[in-house]
Parts: structure tokens; sequence; C-alpha cells
């Protein structure tokens, strides 16, 4: 299912929710066993301990059951999130007093759903290992784009899914060593269903002409089987879209890549009211910033440097300086995660995206936005035009301050990184909405904290 424009698993979401009402449910009974007086705050005692909790879940990737799978790794982010919350709640209580969780009940409250999220969480990850709670799935097809889909299926452990097999489809097989075997051609699809009790059919033909199996697809279709385009899958599971399958009909016949008048006006007065109080709340680290940058290699503290916008229309872009004054003599070349061209200041700031500041101006100039693609620079966009197919369709949106394949995606400065931020780029232009912009800044906090690459 979709939140937020956003794939959410069954699994992601039946942990979420039973651990919200564990966490209210622990609260609820060690304050009312503690006496909590019941006035109009008590809804507050419960509900916000309860939030902090779950950001903090959130921020340690509890709910990527990917990384979360070890008995060790529950209990280590269990108790990271619970001194984080217990830390920024006392912060909290601190200056609004009125809302703490009195009578001593934090600490007992504390223990008593970080017990019952570790008893539980051990008990959901045997559950969803159950054969009866995992969908069978046959991919009709052993090209690439098949071999695609299988291993981000195997890769994960969000959406349970397990491939049984693969239905050959007449071309040459590059099935990789330990992939799951051929169990026979697509000719007998439907059959294939039925022997291997297959819930879900992934078609991965690249050629469909003369060898889609159509009618054994529509049999098993009025048989109960979920039929659905490889593509299709790929999204769901990872976010992002499978370029090397994207034809120009796809794009023009697709639910998504529509971006209405009022939704430009909705996302242009968010990003004009934002990038205003930005800037007010950022004028003391913006000043400090610019003396700390100025006082290790002198020179301009701004540096402005052409890049690519909306509709492929340059603009200079802003940023504090984090590199040295001759740090680009000849051609352009791609900064890298270790360069040795950034100041001892630059690397911190770059770090903690301090850089990025004075873009507040060109998010309120109109010349980005908020959240969208990270602009390059025209010489890479056009070396990169040139390897990677629709790489130019990225430029359809305003760029962005942060966008989903920053908070999605590594540092990356080779042509693989490019084509798989583009992926993640292009999601977002077809999924674009107010509120996927909101779940993007929400996780912009996350990858700032945990320092997460820079731009």
């Amino acid at each position: 299912m979709q939140l937020f424009k956003r794939s959410v698993s069954a699994r992601g979401l039946t942990a979420f929710s039973f651990e919200l009402v564990l966490v209210a449910a622990c609260l609820l009974l060690v304050t009312r066993f503690y006496g909590q007086p019941d006035d109009p705050a008590f809804a507050w005692r419960i509900i916000l301990p309860t939030c902090v909790f779950f950001v903090c879940l959130y921020f340690n990737d509890f709910y990527d059951l990917t990384l979360v799978q070890s008995g060790r790794e529950v209990l280590v982010r269990l108790l990271q999130a619970g001194g984080a919350a217990s830390i920024l709640l006392a912060l909290i209580y601190f200056v609004l007093p009125a809302l703490a969780v009195q009578g001593g009940a934090f600490i007992p409250s504390l223990l008593l759903f970080l017990a019952a999220i570790l008893t539980w969480r051990f008990a959901f990850n045997v559950l969803i290992r159950t054969p009866q709670l995992v969908e069978n799935i046959l991919i009709v097809g052993t090209g690439p784009d098949a071999v695609r889909v299988a291993r981000q299926i195997f890769d994960q452990r969000n959406f349970a899914y397990r491939v049984v097999g693969f239905a050959a489809d007449g071309s040459p097989p590059s099935l990789p060593l330990g992939f799951p075997r051929v169990l026979g051609p697509a000719s007998d699809t439907c059959t294939l269903a039925t022997r291997y009790g297959v819930d879900r059919i992934v078609v991965a033909v690249s050629d469909r002409r003369g060898q889609l199996p159509v009618e054994e697809l529509v049999l098993a279709k009025l048989s109960g089987v979920e039929i659905e385009e490889a593509a299709t899958t790929y999204e769901r599971i990872t976010g992002k879209l499978m370029i090397e399958n994207i034809k120009p009909s796809s794009v023009i016949f697709s639910d998504g890549f529509r971006v209405s008048r009022w939704r430009r006006l909705v996302k242009r007065a968010a990003d004009i009211v934002f990038s205003f109080v930005g800037l007010v709340l950022s004028i003391v680290p913006m000043a400090l910033t610019a003396i700390a940058v100025w006082l290790e290699s002198g020179g301009p503290v701004i540096y402005r440097q052409e890049r690519v916008g909306q509709h492929g229309r340059t603009f200079t872009l802003l940023k504090f300086r984090s590199m040295r004054l001759d740090a680009e003599k000849e051609k352009p070349v791609w900064a890298q995660a270790a360069d040795d061209r950034v100041t001892r200041i630059g690397r911190f700031i770059r770090l903690t995206r301090l850089d990025e500041l004075p873009q507040f101006l060109n998010v309120l100039r109109g010349d980005m936005s908020f959240v969208g693609p990270r602009p390059e620079r025209p010489y890479f966009v056009e070396m990169l035009a040139r390897e990677i197919p629709f790489y130019h369709e990225r430029h359809a949106v305003k760029p962005g301050l942060t966008g989903w394949a920053q908070v999605k995606y590594r540092y990356g400065s080779s042509i693989e990184d490019a084509t798989e931020k583009l992926r993640y780029d292009l999601y977002y232009i077809k999924h674009l909405s107010v509120v996927f912009d909101l779940t993007i800044a929400f996780d912009t906090v996350k990858v700032i904290l945990f320092g997460k690459g820079a731009q």
C-alpha cells in the first residue's frame, strides 16, 4: 500500500501499529497506577512521550526490517531510541513542566514499554517467517529485468515476498548462480502458478512481441493470482524507478507524473514561507559560519556556482565556501566523499549542511524549491545526459535543498551513482505532492543528525 506517496509494507505497518498501541497502553497503565491527576493535560502526558519515542525509533531505522533483523540489532536500536527519547523528554519537561509524567511514573513506564516492545518484536520476527504469511512469486522472464527485480526481492525483508522460480520467455537465460531455477516455459505460466502455489506473477519480459503468454496470464488472473509488471514490483520495493524499463508511453499514460497548477502554487507558497522563516532563524548560524570560513582561509565566504534548474535554465547557486580557493583550476571535477580540497571548517559545515543555508535565498528567489532533485552543474548535466536515459527529465521540476535521492542514497560521485539517484528523482517527480515533500523534509533531519554524506 502507499502512505504519503511512499510504499509501506504490511509487515512494517503491522510492527509500527502494534508497538504504538503497546507504548500508549504501557504509559496509560503506569500513570494510572501512580495516580496521575485527571486534568486537561493528562492526554498530553500520554501523547507527547509516545510521539517522541516513535520519532526516535524511526530515526534509528527501527522500522527498516531489512536492517533490523537480529535480536542484537533490535535490542541495540531499541535502547538507543529509549535513551534519546529520555533526553529529549527531560528537556521538554524542563521547559514545559505541566506536561511531565508525574509521581515517579516515567522510569517504570519506560522500562515497561521497552520490555513489551522487545518481547513483541522477537515474537514478530518469528511470526513473519511463517510460510503461510509469505507471498509466493513467479517471475515470467529470465532477462536483466527479471534478475533486477529478483535481486531486490532477495535483498529486502520489508515485503513478504518469496521467488519460487522463473518461467522462461524464450530469450537466453541470464540467471546468476544461487537464484531459483527455471520451472518451465512461459507458455505453462498458469500451470506453474497452480503447481507451486503462486500468489503473484511478475512479468519481466523485455520483448513482448510473440513472447508474452497472454492467454496463460488471463487464466491465472481469473484464478485469483495477482499479475503485475516488473517495473511496478521494483518501484514498490525500492522507492525508485527502473529507468531501463521506462518508455515514453509509460510516462504519458501513467497515473503519476502529473503536477497540477494548484499543486505548483501550493508548493511555491510553502517555499516562500519556509525560506523566509529559515533565513530569519539561521541569521546567527550563518554569521558564525561566515566568520569561521573567513578566519580559516580568508577570501570570499560565499561560493557562487552555475547550476541547471527547472526546464534546463541555469541559475547561480549560493553556498558557504567549503573548499580551498584554488580547488578547481581546470575542468570541473566531481566532489568526493573524502575530498582533500575540503578545508577543516568546510568538512564540518558540509557534514552539518550549514554550507547550504544561503540557498534559502535561492528558494526565496524562485530558483529552487525546498524539496526536489539536487541541481547539477551544466558540465556534468551534458555528460550524464549522454550516458543515462531520461536524465533531462529530472529538470521537469525545480531543484531542491533536499530531495528523495538525498535521503535514500549515499554520497555519490560517479555515473553509476548518478544513475541510482536518477531512479529516485524520477520516482519523486512521478509521485510529487506536498505531503511527500513533508516526509522528505522529516527524513532530511535524520540524515543531518546522523551525518550521512554531503552534496
